[in-house]
């Protein structure tokens, strides 16, 4: 990720004598990152039951290390910059296997939360690092283009792996090792670094990281969810809610008057002058919610309503991440023949509908009869992750398309907390009416995960008109360089 002018040059230029040695590294790195995000979910209800966390407070496992994986991630890149992407790289390495150890020997509910927090610091600096060394190894055109490409198919593979992966771990090993199995990655990449991944950073830049602007957006990100899923308890208009949400606000504002006050933001806003930037990283933001608030909800109707094993579980997602890497080819093909906001729409309204189809799953649902045919339908998310990546970095300047790229990467991040923390907070507000009526306990349980998928697929839906209003009729080819081998990074399907 750069922020660099065209005046500043790099210093040794990143060069490697084994760059597809060091590539492998990153990319196991990457994988490790990109893994993380979704292994946890099908542990959930077992983590949930062995370190007894309550209900609303289940979400903040993924939430957690989505919050500061996102607020956090434009800050990783600058420091990489400034500072030397491989010592972030390592850094971000030695951060994220030591939280990953302190979460397999967690032994209660808070010290497993703060650690996925931490857990998503060190993704904020290895992500942006790595793929910075990675564009630098490799000279601009057909070597590059097809290091990107490979870094794309890691990304979309390593999402797929990780519920099943979760699932697998989770059912023969315990749900410890889902952790573990970080550290030992983390420690063999961290000893191969210095041998293999080549040193680079920016010279003549000034030395500004523009931290608060990063801390004031990563803290009302925060407490936005936390108001949100205290809410069912504390009550909507309460005074402590209210506060709450006013002061996530504020800091929100903060932000935003920051960095349109500081000579180096971390998210220049001049770049929102651009309608397709804009428009995709609004839809970036809402299909993060829609999209992940289903994945959290779905993993526990399978496991707390029909009961299936989180081997069993991690399987049945499956569907939807093979769906989802059939048709990534035809998605960059449509999006080169028709356009960005076509493709977008399509896959909003075609996944989301899917979501709206999982509403319909009974308290005694199966697999094919109700399951098999909304995983397939919302396997079309790739539609929408890979022309919003590449709706992201159009009109956009080569100087500032790192910053453009770590932007749509946030959005995502952030989104998804969010909306597991909408879908976490509505399912138990459901759930506690339809108990207060009467109803038995799983029909209460279903009722209330029935409610969350329906407004998991309803803020998907609403995403349709917003590429369709913001995002222009642009082409993959209007978009910068790097989105080009990076789209595929983006479409983390499960």
């Amino acid at each position: 990720m750069s922020v660099s002018s065209e005046s500043l040059p790099e210093i040794r230029g990143g060069t490697s004598p084994h760059p597809w040695r060091a590539f492998s590294l990153l990319g196991v790195a990457y994988f490790m990152t990109a893994v993380d995000m979704l292994i946890v979910n099908v542990a959930l209800p077992t983590i949930g039951t062995k370190l007894h966390f309550a209900q609303t407070d289940l979400q903040w496992v993924v939430t957690a290390y989505a919050i500061t994986f996102g607020g956090f991630l434009l800050l990783g890149g600058r420091m990489a910059d400034l500072l030397g992407r491989r010592r972030m790289f390592m850094a971000g390495l030695v951060v994220f296997s030591l939280a990953s150890l302190c979460a397999a020997l967690a032994t209660n509910a808070t010290f497993l939360i703060l650690m996925r927090g931490v857990q998503g610091l060190g993704a904020a600096a290895v992500l942006p690092a790595a793929l910075s060394i990675v564009t630098n190894m490799f000279p601009e055109g057909p070597e590059r283009n097809k290091a990107l490409g490979i870094w794309g198919a890691v990304g979309a593979s390593g999402a797929t792996f990780g519920v099943l992966a979760g699932g697998l771990l989770t059912r023969y090993a315990g749900w410890q090792y889902i952790f573990y199995l970080n550290v030992v990655i983390g420690g063999i990449a961290l000893l191969l670094t210095m041998r293999l991944v080549p040193e680079s950073r920016l010279v003549g830049a000034p030395r500004s990281y523009d931290p608060l602007g990063a801390v004031t957006v990563t803290a009302a990100s925060v407490l936005a969810v936390y108001a949100v899923t205290q809410a069912p308890i504390k009550g909507w208009t309460s005074t402590r809610t209210v506060t709450e949400l006013v002061v996530a606000a504020v800091l929100l504002i903060a932000f935003v008057v920051i960095e349109s006050r500081s000579a180096t933001p971390l998210l220049p806003l001049r770049l929102f002058r651009l309608s397709t930037l804009a428009g995709s990283n609004a839809v970036g933001f809402m299909l993060g919610a829609s999209f992940y608030g289903y994945i959290f909800i779905g993993t526990l109707y399978m496991q707390q309503v029909l009961h299936y094993s989180a081997m069993t579980t991690g399987l049945a997602w499956l569907t939807v991440g093979m769906t989802g890497v059939v048709m990534a080819g035809p998605s960059q093909v449509l999006v080169n023949k028709l356009s960005v906001r076509v493709v977008m729409a399509a896959g909003l309204a075609l996944t989301s509908s899917g979501i709206l189809w999982a509403t319909q799953a009974p308290v005694d649902g199966s697999f094919w009869a109700n399951l098999a045919g909304p995983f397939f339908l919302t396997g079309a998310v790739t539609w929408v992750f890979i022309p919003v990546s590449i709706g992201a970095l159009v009109g956009v300047k080569e100087r500032d398309t790192g910053i453009a790229s770590g932007l749509i990467d946030s959005s995502q991040q952030l989104g998804g907390a969010v909306g597991i923390a909408i879908a976490s907070t509505v399912a138990a507000s459901r759930l506690g009416t339809l108990l207060g009526q009467g109803h038995n306990p799983t029909d209460a349980l279903t009722g209330g995960f029935h409610q969350a998928l329906l407004v998991c697929g309803l803020i998907g839906m609403a995403a349709v008109p917003v590429a369709v209003l913001f995002v222009r009729n642009a082409k993959a080819s209007d978009a910068a360089l790097p989105a080009q081998g990076k789209v595929a990074a983006d479409a983390t399907t499960v």
